[in-house]
């Protein structure tokens, strides 16, 4: 809270800068801010430039000269909530310029007064002064616009010597009060006088001479048991002798019958309005409104903001009818929490009425209201529900101004509306409307606000409203601009935060007369159709309110967030004649490209030698697969490590070969050609067969010539991926295990392309049929050419590995 307050003054500081002393254009005010820093004295590093000083809430009990003395451009000091107990006013001998000067809220006893004749806000509220710090110094203060003043005694004598100075504001703030003499305020010449009261003071005395003061009187801090009782209300106060126009109350806790004591005296004064904010009461009621003298006033307005009631036995029958029989033209009754209001059965003078943020319901129009003169009805913030309730009763009015937002309110199809025509300015917002609130609407209305409800769309069978001006539909769910059919004066209209997607083009064709369009923040889709919308903006300048930062693209996602100024639609893509146009002139185009090749370079020669090679091509290839599927004859080559060879006598070749012979192992003891090289027999077995099995395991890695049989069928000249190779990985092979000679190896590990052997011998079902699945091909076409030969002569040049041809026949 402090440190909103010091923002606040620094605000109202510099927003008085212009009015006080205007400035060069080029010149800039300097603040330095130590507001609430726990400071005993003044930093050292303040900036001798500055002109704005903000010392406030820290804990400084001393101001020397040798504190500000540095600061020759010092216009404004604010040394408020600190614990200066003496001040010598010499010290701001130096500071030419200044005339700011807030010591309030210090523990000042006594100042020692100079010359500060270009002062024009000067504050000593709430210090410890034993009577008023009014002196002919500041009577010399010939600029001295605003000033504050505390002392536990007010005497004529003091407030005497400033009595020549003409105030616009006059600000007394009290920590005590012991002793008032009556008659000292009215001496001071002061538009406002705004008193703060201490706490159980007695405020009749000083709210008497203070309405002799100034035309506005203000006063804080009223409250207590009954203080009418050490005072008696002076006969001789009438309205002749009184200046107050205008009389605020705040802060006021007071009995009902208390309360209607201050009413009965000001109601015969020349306050013509009466403001209380913060009011508090209660007590038993010995008074009503039947003892209360309504007549011979100048009374115009009645203002009650924030009411609270303590337990008290009033019936609100009486604290109703009090405040509705004052036949005034002002009467406001707002955050009170009120239920229900009830009004004299007699025509009454109210012109404006204002009932906001209470909790009044339909009832409160179920009685006949006679306000034949009612202008301004606020009802804002309330639990109305039904719309056509409110309308019957307007009807019987003069309305021009009807505030029903934040109400409850909804409107059904078959309720009629009754309005008058003089209704000009209607609120509906934040209450619960779909489009159905159109067929209710007064036709003399100029502005209507529907913001905040339900609106989906703006039907056709709408009333025609010929005299709409402003229109504003924000926050609602409509997916398209509403047209002017119906709105043919429309000027105005806000429709952002809806669900509009692209606007549709009834709106610029019936739309002609708005001047000002606030569509932002909606979710455009910048497609073709939109740029109607984007043309709008660049050929009527200033029509789009908010353009271009509440302008953005919501779809495609490409444009998501692109501002609409930054998107372009180019006009081939967005019109369809001009697009087929184009195509065709192309294609004519190519055409007689073409037609002319054909005639000038004999291109139909050409393109049969083409179509010729192409045919070739196709034949060769087709002929080269079928070559190569009859020389299959095989359905696997397996590779192996001999310390493997467990595995696969026990595991592998048991699981590819069947009890009917129709799967053959080919065996290094039983069919391996010892005349012929490894190379050799591996180039051939691979182009016999339709997969390669290898059976990977850090054996496997160590043995050299297993990573050359990957080698030599990984380059087989009719192979050109790795798809006819069956990689299973036995054992897992680190990556740091493979050295960086068998790039082949290492390729398969790191694609991760290759059965894993499972551990679970319940997953061992399901790997074999996958094996089988890889290597099942249709060999019954080459199962007559297929002569097997066995033999046993060991190969010497195949040390440490087996090599195993499988034939497997056609199922």
């Amino acid at each position: 809270m402090r440190l909103i307050s010091s923002i606040y003054t620094l605000y109202n500081i510099i927003m008085s800068t212009e009015a006080w002393a205007p400035r060069p254009t080029d010149e800039r005010e300097l603040i330095s801010n130590y507001s609430n820093m726990a400071l005993r004295k003044v930093p050292p590093d303040v900036t001798p430039a500055t002109t704005i000083l903000d010392l406030s809430y820290n804990l400084l009990y001393q101001f020397q000269s040798s504190d500000c003395h540095s600061f020759s451009k010092l216009r404004f000091l604010i040394l408020c909530h600190n614990s200066i107990q003496q001040l010598d006013t010499k010290i701001f001998d130096l500071n030419k310029e200044l005339s700011y000067l807030d010591l309030s809220y210090n523990r000042l006893q006594s100042i020692t007064w100079s010359s500060l004749v270009d002062l024009r806000h000067l504050d000593l509220s709430f210090n410890d002064f034993d009577t008023l710090p009014a002196c002919e110094e500041i009577g010399n203060m010939r600029h001295l616009e605003t000033l504050g003043l505390s002392g536990a005694k007010i005497q004529r004598s003091d407030l005497q010597k400033i009595a020549n100075l003409q105030f616009s504001t006059v600000f007394i703030g009290l920590n005590t009060l012991s002793h008032y003499e009556e008659g000292s305020l009215p001496v001071l010449n002061t538009t406002v006088l705004h008193i703060v009261l201490p706490m159980a003071a007695n405020f009749w005395v000083l709210l008497c001479d203070g309405m002799k003061t100034s035309k506005v009187v203000e006063m804080s801090n009223i409250g207590g048991k009954s203080q009418f009782v050490s005072y008696e209300t002076p006969r001789t106060l009438s309205v002749e002798n009184t200046k107050a126009s205008t009389l605020i109350f705040h802060k006021v806790d007071l009995l009902w019958d208390d309360l209607l004591h201050v009413f009965q005296f000001v109601w015969r004064t020349s306050v013509e309005c009466f403001q209380i904010q913060d009011l508090t009461f209660g007590g038993m009621a010995s008074r009503d409104h039947s003892s209360f003298d309504y007549s011979n006033t100048v009374m115009k307005a009645v203002i009650l903001e924030s009411i609270h009631f303590r337990i008290f036995f009033i019936p609100q029958n009486k604290i109703y009818l009090f405040f509705t029989q004052m036949d005034l033209e002002n009467l406001t009754i707002s955050d009170a929490q009120m239920p229900h209001l009830l009004f004299p059965s007699h025509p009454q003078s109210f012109q404006h009425l204002n009932f906001a943020n209470n909790i009044l319901t339909d009832d409160l129009f179920k009685n006949p209201i006679q306000m034949p003169y009612l202008k301004t009805l606020v009802l804002r913030g309330n639990q109305l529900e039904t719309l056509s309730l409110v309308s019957l009763f307007a009807n019987h009015t003069s309305l021009l101004h009807l505030d029903l937002s934040q109400n409850l309110l909804q409107h059904g199809n078959g309720e009629k509306c009754m309005w008058p025509d003089t209704l000009i300015l209607l609120n509906l917002s934040s209450n619960k409307f779909d489009g159905s609130v159109f067929r209710c609407l007064p036709k003399s209305i100029q502005t209507l606000d529907l913001n905040n409800n339900k609106i989906r769309a703006v039907p056709k069978e709408i009333i025609y409203l010929k005299s709409l001006r402003e229109l504003s539909i924000a926050f609602n769910f409509l997916t398209d601009l509403p047209g002017c059919d119906h709105f043919k004066q429309l000027s105005s209209l806000n429709i952002e935060m809806n669900l509009i997607l692209s606007p549709s083009l009834d709106f610029f064709q019936s739309c002609q007369e708005v001047k000002t369009l606030n569509a932002g923040r909606n979710p455009f889709r910048c497609i073709c159709e939109f740029r109607d919308f984007i043309w709008l903006e660049k050929h009527s300048k200033g029509l789009m309110s908010g353009w271009p930062d509440s302008y953005a693209c919501e779809y495609p996602l490409s444009l998501k967030g692109t501002p609409l100024k930054d998107v372009y639609l180019p006009e081939l893509a967005c019109n369809t004649t001009l697009l087929i146009v184009t195509i065709v002139l192309v294609i004519l185009v190519l055409g007689l490209v073409v037609a002319f090749c054909i005639l000038k370079f004999d291109m139909l020669w050409y393109l049969r030698v083409l179509a010729q090679c192409i045919r070739t091509q196709h034949r060769i290839r087709k002929t080269v697969r079928e070559e190569r599927k009859r020389s299959i004859q095989f359905h696997a080559f397996i590779s192996y490590a001999a310390h493997d060879s467990v595995w696969v006598k026990n595991e592998l070749i048991p699981n590819l070969e069947t009890e009917d012979g129709s799967v053959l192992l080919c065996l290094p003891e039983r069919n391996f050609d010892p005349d012929r090289s490894i190379a050799e027999n591996i180039i051939s077995c691979t182009e016999k067969s339709y997969k390669s099995i290898f059976v990977l395991s850090p054996n496997f890695v160590q043995n050299g010539w297993c990573h050359n049989e990957l080698y030599l069928a990984h380059h087989n000249p009719f192979r050109d991926n790795y798809d006819y190779i069956i990689p299973i990985l036995l054992e897992p092979i680190p990556s740091y295990c493979v050295p960086t000679k068998f790039p082949k190896l290492k390729a398969l590990l790191e694609k991760k392309v290759y059965l894993e052997w499972p551990k679970d011998r319940r997953k061992h079902g399901l790997f074999w049929a996958n094996l089988r699945a890889a290597i099942n091909v249709n060999l019954s076409d080459t199962r007559g050419r297929c002569e097997l030969q066995t033999f046993t002569k060991p190969n010497a040049d195949c040390q440490g590995s087996t090599i195993s041809l499988v034939r497997t026949d056609s199922f």
